[in-house]
């Protein structure tokens, strides 16, 4: 074996305290396991803006007791480094249901290691006794005024990964340069300190506190100033059904319903509690469409409820889906969901707000990626609309400069069905969205409409918005590099395509270089990143592309959308030319059979 790995090995014998891995490490290298050893050993996960997510296992590559020792014990000295009042303040840890029986792994024991290592160290931990939605640990931070929130998750990854994510003092995600800081910390503090691995230390410890039934309390009295027509949830014949898909959602939606006044929706009942199995769906993820709402849809058509609302397992996302008067079932995409939501909070703030001055001071916002609609509502409308990068960081970042500079910030999306609803988190949140989403599906009933008529009525008004995303798989780096660089240097001479089949191209923003020729002095506005790639392609007719690399999955993803002017346009001829230009992307720009790209499995 050669001397990195040996090295990395003998360390792990030294180190790992925890009898699963330890064993399954020693029976490894007992076996002369190479390529096992090399695929636990041979890089340490990188902790990125997203904080780490790996499968759970033995390993400097995985999650695990050990690896998260390190990587918090990094974490916690660069805070001492950026807060001189971390001993007074201190941090917020909580975490979802997942666990790996094999591995001894799970979340509530990687959050209580995790807050050792901060007791040792004398800094204060508010650490939630069960498990919680991922937005309330940035919601803890910014309602305790912490230096830093970590939440021990996967979201709606495969089971038998974990993953560690962090929040700033500010209330948003981290972005760079933190997670180099971090991860350079983490690299100079491996060795576990003395008492790290001894959790006992946590009980009666005064640096200890639970903030569950404080947090609980206030979250709820925060989320009844979003809710505008309680006589009408109080009456509503709307009937719903909630889904947590085995996570940790079910608690969280019923006291918000609660919150609200309304009957508590209909649960799942096969999904309702956590469970981390997941063990009635393929993938726990809710943007999977059909295959992960069945239970709910037999529910549903058993109670006679019209709306089923559906949360990821760490409940910071929403799905929404309605029984059409066909008998049908409609899943709205989050583009429909986001200009749903988007119309419903500003027409309830304008109702509440009579005074047109304030206006100047109403921000939405959504990711690059994500449908314009917003953009379409804000220009006839009045208030401001801006775009960011892809992820919810770049918005709830974003969100909190506008909120510091004194404005108000109604809404923020992207196309991931992530839903910023209520601007006291400033990141995803699935358990407002879902009551939001409840109250507006009441208020239009009362109104004799739906929300797919809701929907159809926002895009006469504002104009139709008709989007497709999809991806190929590619596992070649070196194949996906080459792929954009022929797309920079279309005709040989340097230049990006000014066609791609019959469709004339009239603007290209190329966030990888940071090119855009929209801009006087051609530059991209939006931050550029040289590590991922990212092109966006305008159209003469209305139509936008993205074709992007993904920071977490060996996919080139696209997204398209076809934007008509106010006015009743033919949706099904908008649809029919979006999938022309869409077929043209994939044959001009993707070439699947010159690049061996793998089609997304329908």
């Amino acid at each position: 074996m050669d001397t990195r790995l040996d090295q990395e090995t003998a360390r792990w014998l030294r180190w790992d305290k925890n009898p699963l891995t330890l064993e399954s490490v020693k029976q490894l290298i007992a076996d002369g396991n190479k390529e096992e050893l090399e695929k636990c050993f041979g890089a340490r996960m990188e902790f990125g803006t997203a904080g780490l997510r790996a499968p759970m296992g033995a390993g400097i590559s995985r999650m695990n007791g050990l690896t998260i020792i390190q990587t918090t014990q990094g974490f916690c000295r660069y805070l001492e480094k950026q807060f001189s009042d971390l001993k007074q303040r201190g941090v917020v840890i909580s975490f979802d249901a997942r666990a790996h029986p094999p591995s001894g792994g799970n979340s509530r024991r990687f959050a209580r290691l995790a807050a050792t290592t901060f007791i040792t160290q004398g800094i204060p931990v508010y650490l939630f006794s069960d498990i919680t939605p991922t937005p309330f640990v940035p919601y803890t931070v910014l309602h305790l005024k912490l230096c830093a929130g970590i939440m021990i998750t996967a979201s709606h990854n495969p089971k038998q990964d974990n993953g560690y994510k962090v929040y700033w003092d500010n209330g948003a995600q981290i972005t760079s340069p933190h997670d180099k800081g971090i991860s350079q910390a983490i690299e100079e503090n491996l060795e576990p300190w003395p008492q790290a691995w001894d959790d006992s230390l946590l009980n009666g410890s005064p640096l200890l506190h639970d903030p569950s039934a404080s947090i609980n309390k206030s979250y709820f009295e925060d989320l009844k100033k979003y809710c505008f027509h309680r006589s009408v949830n109080r009456e509503t014949k709307v009937k719903f059904v909630h889904t947590s898909v085995h996570g940790v959602g079910h608690d969280f939606v019923q006291s918000a319903f609660k919150a609200f006044d309304f009957a508590p929706p209909e649960a799942v009942p096969e999904q309702k509690d956590p469970d981390p199995e997941f063990p009635t769906v393929k993938y726990p993820n809710p943007e999977e469409g059909k295959g992960v709402l069945t239970l709910s849809f037999a529910l549903a058509d058993k109670t006679k409820a019209r709306i089923i609302l559906a949360n990821d397992p760490d409940a910071d996302r929403l799905a929404v889906a309605e029984k059409q008067d066909s008998g049908e079932w409609r899943v709205f995409s989050g583009n429909e969901l986001g200009a749903l939501l988007g119309w419903w909070l500003f027409t309830s703030w304008k109702e509440k707000n009579q005074d047109h001055s304030a206006l100047k001071d109403i921000y939405m916002l959504s990711s690059t990626v994500s449908s314009k609609i917003l953009r379409a509502i804000a220009l006839k409308e009045g208030f401001h609309f801006e775009e960011t990068l892809t992820g919810f960081k770049w918005m709830g970042n974003r969100a909190r400069q506008l909120i510091d500079q004194g404005k108000n910030v109604l809404f923020a999306f992207e196309e991931a069905i992530g839903y910023m609803c209520c601007p006291f988190v400033l990141d995803k949140d699935g358990v407002s969205a879902a009551v939001i989403s409840a109250e507006l599906a009441s208020f239009l009933a009362t109104k004799n409409l739906t929300l797919s008529q809701q929907l159809k009525a926002i895009y006469v008004e504002y104009g139709y918005h008709i989007t497709k995303a999809s991806y190929f798989i590619c596992h070649d780096q070196g194949t996906i590099k080459q792929l954009f660089e022929n797309l920079r240097n279309y005709d040989g001479k340097n230049n990006y395509p000014k066609t791609c089949g019959r469709f004339a191209i009239s603007g290209i923003r190329d966030l990888t270089t940071g090119y855009d020729d929209s801009q006087p002095d051609k530059k991209a506005v939006l931050p550029t990143s040289k590590s991922s790639q990212m092109i966006t392609f305008t159209f003469a007719n209305g139509g936008v592309a993205t074709m992007r690399t993904s920071g977490t999955e060996p996919k080139i993803k696209y997204y398209s959308e076809l934007c008509a002017p106010p006015g009743n346009s033919d949706p099904e001829q908008l649809k029919k030319e979006l999938n022309e230009l869409v077929s043209a992307i994939e044959e001009h720009f993707f070439q699947p059979q010159k690049y061996n790209l793998q089609p997304k499995a329908e």
